[in-house]
């Protein structure tokens, strides 16, 4: 298995992994909206914005995730995993959580402070995720499962409670994401 940096001539075998990956673990409407997020985010995040991984073995991409920029009221520089995808056949052998380690190194190669995610704890938890509360650092938008919001310092600091609004980049300003 190779991990490297997302390259735009991946785009449309990322986007299929997407749909595959949540139609089957969700529904084909589910699929559908993940991949049309991915492609949006693609498409209309501006590239310093965005940091994309890919997993591939036997010359296909076998998983894929993205970081965006992600704007906290103390300045940090942060960003925000969302989403994550590895083909439902590989799941569970621990390509994810080797992709996300692989994009927070190279995070914190850029100097990166912040990385933020939302998702099940129990398994975002396992790459150095913590739970944060809202009273610590405010979500983007309003969050349907509290419990997920998840933060981790990548220089191993303390995260200290900021005021004030976050910001995230266009494709994922979208409540139903949330």
């Amino acid at each position: 298995m190779k991990l490297s940096l997302f390259d735009e001539s991946q785009f449309y075998e990322v986007i299929d992994l997407f749909k595959r990956v949540f139609s089957a673990s969700e529904s084909e409407e589910d699929g559908q909206v993940i991949a049309d997020f991915v492609s949006n985010l693609i498409t209309t995040t501006k590239p310093e914005d965005l940091i994309g991984c890919v997993a591939e073995d036997n010359g296909g991409v076998i998983g894929c995730i993205f970081f965006s920029r992600l704007t906290v009221p103390s300045g940090q520089e942060a960003f925000i995993l969302s989403p994550v995808a590895v083909l439902t056949n590989v799941q569970g052998t621990g390509i994810g959580q080797k992709l996300i380690r692989y994009g927070l190194d190279h995070l914190k190669s850029l100097g990166v402070h912040l990385a933020f995610t939302y998702g099940d704890p129990s398994y975002y938890c396992k790459t150095g995720f913590e739970p944060i509360s809202e009273n610590i650092v405010k979500a983007p938008c309003s969050l349907s499962q509290p419990m997920g919001w998840l933060a981790q310092a990548l220089n191993g600091s303390e995260i200290h409670t900021m005021v004030g609004e976050t910001a995230c980049v266009e494709a994922l300003n979208d409540p139903s994401l949330w």
